[in-house]
């Protein structure tokens, strides 16, 4: 083929997501009802009773466009976050939100940051415009803030810092970050990912949102994919000064948030019970695989999100029997953590079935080693 891409666009390394379990069940031939999925810290409680009877009647108006500029999710969320409606971006998920910040501010000559284990769509969202991704390496598996401020240069346009961090699950604390945030000089950008917010008790909520007045140069992330459990629909949201809203919904996509998706997400920033059920169950389920590692003997990186990064030595070969058993879970070596597993907190049951087989397939593997 004559036609090429850019090399910066040959050389990106697509993101993978979680294996879909009917992937599994094809290729294992096993029986769907048998197999766990915790690998895509999705909400194991599904989606709020709210949410299911709006998706319910918004569907008898699927033959039409949905409103380009979610005037009524607009509402809700500046409501709920008391911010002004122009200060909202809408995507298609947040790894949209993240794309969008790249293709409005980066080009060729800019430099972004990001940290060691941070979530592998920073590099791919920088690599796509061409831009200098610029790693910084991680203290205790989280942010190194003092190093990112060392590494800014005049061509660093974007720093990206996730909080809770994926995969690790490690915490920047408030005083920590807002010190953080009066040293980034203006003219950076600073992209906030909260993803994981709703999963944090109360002394450790961000308090992000309200440093908007503050800082003209600070972007928040948002999902409806976690503890709302719509990661189906794929709805997110940026929350920033007004005048980087604006560059960013100049390159955004018409209709890129479809019409159930956004009465899903209205209905259920609503439905604040079902997001603390979904809390209660994430802290009893963290417990649970805590204990259950540590009777196992193993180390893992303390979680504040809905998901724990465990060290299991060879991580690719006990994934690969944890599959032949009906169990999905996340090899983080693309993180440079090789020797670990990412585990979505599930059910009780399926937290259970996934150390009953984590403790079979290590067993049988010191005894044949």
């Amino acid at each position: 083929m004559t036609i090429s891409a850019p090399q910066y666009i040959q050389d990106i390394a697509p993101y993978q997501g979680g294996k879909p379990i009917t992937e599994l069940a094809r290729e294992m031939n096993l029986r769907v009802e048998d197999i766990v999925k915790l690998a895509s810290n999705e909400n194991p409680l599904g989606i709020s009773p709210k949410a299911d009877f709006a998706i319910q009647e918004a569907l008898l108006e699927v033959a039409h466009y949905p409103d380009g500029n979610c005037f009524e999710l607009r509402d809700a969320v500046s409501k709920k976050f008391a911010v002004a409606a122009n200060q909202i971006v809408f995507g298609n998920g947040s790894n949209d939100i993240l794309e969008l910040a790249a293709r409005a501010f980066l080009t060729k000559d800019c430099e972004t940051i990001y940290s060691q284990h941070a979530f592998a769509v920073y590099p791919l969202v920088t690599q796509s415009t061409g831009a200098q991704g610029v790693v910084v390496p991680a203290k205790q598996f989280g942010h190194d803030l003092d190093a990112m401020l060392a590494a800014i240069t005049p061509r660093t346009k974007i720093i990206f810092i996730a909080n809770p961090n994926n995969p690790t699950g490690t915490l920047i604390g408030k005083e920590q970050l807002y010190r953080f945030l009066q040293q980034v000089p203006s003219h950076v950008l600073v992209v906030l990912d909260e993803a994981y917010d709703e999963y944090l008790p109360a002394e450790h909520k961000s308090e992000a949102i309200s440093w908007l007045s503050e800082f003209d140069h600070l972007l928040i992330s948002r999902t409806f994919s976690k503890a709302y459990g719509l990661a189906g629909l794929r709805v997110g949201f940026a929350l920033c000064h007004s005048q980087v809203a604006d560059m960013m919904n100049r390159v955004r996509q018409p209709f890129n948030v479809n019409s159930i998706a956004q009465v899903a997400a209205i209905a259920s920033l609503a439905d604040g019970d079902f997001v603390e059920r979904s809390y209660a169950l994430n802290q009893a389920g963290m417990m649970q695989l805590k204990q259950g590692f540590d009777h196992l003997g193993l180390e893992y990186i303390h979680s504040y999100a809905n998901f724990i990064s465990v060290k299991v030595g060879n991580a690719a070969e006990i994934n690969r029997q944890l599959l032949q058993n009906g169990v999905i879970v996340r090899p983080v070596a693309n993180y440079e953590m090789p020797e670990y597993l990412r585990v979505s907190v599930g059910l009780f049951s399926e937290n259970e079935k996934f150390l009953t087989v984590l403790g079979q397939v290590l067993e049988k593997t010191v005894m044949t080693s």
